[in-house]
């Protein structure tokens, strides 16, 4: 069912700049000024850093030398962190945009993550192998492990169970002890992962595989797998933070859709890209989620389009027409 906000009447706002396809953004949580902000990975090989609330640009990490797959912030964003094209992961100083780090690899980087305090990183890639680097002591061999049997595509430092989740295209999510780098569990899926994140209460992993949105709570076991089947083949999700609605974009329209988390039932949908939707992430308040296209942009949507709020400023029975 289809909400009564008809999608003619919500308009977001569209955040320029990239020239080719947008294909990962992450809001960080809030910081202790009470501000966050997002970051994008773009195939024009430069990532974005822009205020979380208005979109605004704040500045771009310039270094890579290909494509940039994968971006994650820390917590209080002044470290940012992306895994490109050209076999590097680089880690920014967000105040400046230098490059404190650069970490070399075989292959290409696809997916990239922060320890919860920032001090170290996880990576994975076209080598299908995980790797954890210190920042403390960037010179030292990293942890390594292998398991997979296919490309990388999405990892997850989840510092409540002190594991690491790793997934990708052999359609298996794999769970690793951080104290041992042992696989102590995995998620057989029914299609390849095609994305894989932490929710920003860090409740809540999700990930989207073929037609189904998965959600496994941060205390639960890998048989707790909650799973929602959707008509359309799904690139990514992203769980509201009141846990009440997840939004979904697709790599087969260009459509955004919006389902309830109790039962599934779309209770939404939108177009404003022209091209399909590679990764949409809810704003630590829930007030908004962004989505990043083919087409080369980032659009944010309010959640509720009646309300004061960002650029959204209007009076309270002011609907965007």
């Amino acid at each position: 069912m289809l909400s009564t906000t008809s999608s003619s009447r919500v308009i977001p706002l569209t955040c320029s700049g990239h020239t080719r396809p947008v294909v990962d953004i992450h809001f960080s949580p809030k910081t202790s000024d009470g501000q966050y902000y997002l970051i994008s990975a773009c195939k024009d090989g430069n990532p974005m850093f822009r205020a979380g609330m208005t979109g605004d640009w704040i500045g771009t990490f310039v270094g890579h030398k290909g494509a940039v797959w994968s971006a994650r912030l820390t917590k209080e964003a002044h470290r940012a962190v992306t895994g490109s094209a050209d076999f590097t992961a680089k880690v920014w100083d967000t105040f400046s945009g230098e490059i404190l780090h650069s970490f070399s690899h075989e292959h290409i980087v696809r997916a990239v993550d922060f320890s919860k305090d920032g001090t170290k990183i996880v990576t994975g890639g076209k080598e299908q192998r995980l790797r954890i680097f210190d920042l403390y002591r960037p010179e030292a061999p990293p942890l390594e492990a292998q398991a997979h049997t296919g490309l990388i595509k999405a990892v997850v430092w989840d510092e409540k169970t002190h594991s690491v989740m790793s997934a990708g295209e052999d359609s298996t999510i794999r769970i690793w002890d951080l104290r041992t780098m042992r696989e102590t569990a995995k998620i057989e899926c029914e299609a390849p992962v095609s994305t894989m994140t932490m929710s920003n209460d860090e409740e809540y992993v999700m990930w989207a595989a073929g037609k189904t949105a998965n959600f496994l709570h941060t205390d639960g076991r890998p048989e707790d797998v909650k799973t929602y089947k959707t008509e359309m083949n799904l690139s990514s999700v992203s769980l509201h933070p009141d846990h009440t609605k997840f939004v979904a974009g697709s790599d087969a329209d260009l459509w955004v859709r919006i389902f309830g988390f109790e039962n599934g039932e779309e209770l939404e949908v939108y177009k404003g890209h022209h091209g399909p939707i590679h990764t949409v992430s809810y704003s630590p308040d829930g007030d908004m989620y962004a989505t990043g296209s083919e087409d080369g942009t980032i659009r944010l949507w309010q959640t509720t389009p009646t309300k004061s709020y960002g650029l959204w400023q209007r009076d309270a029975n002011d609907v965007q027409e």
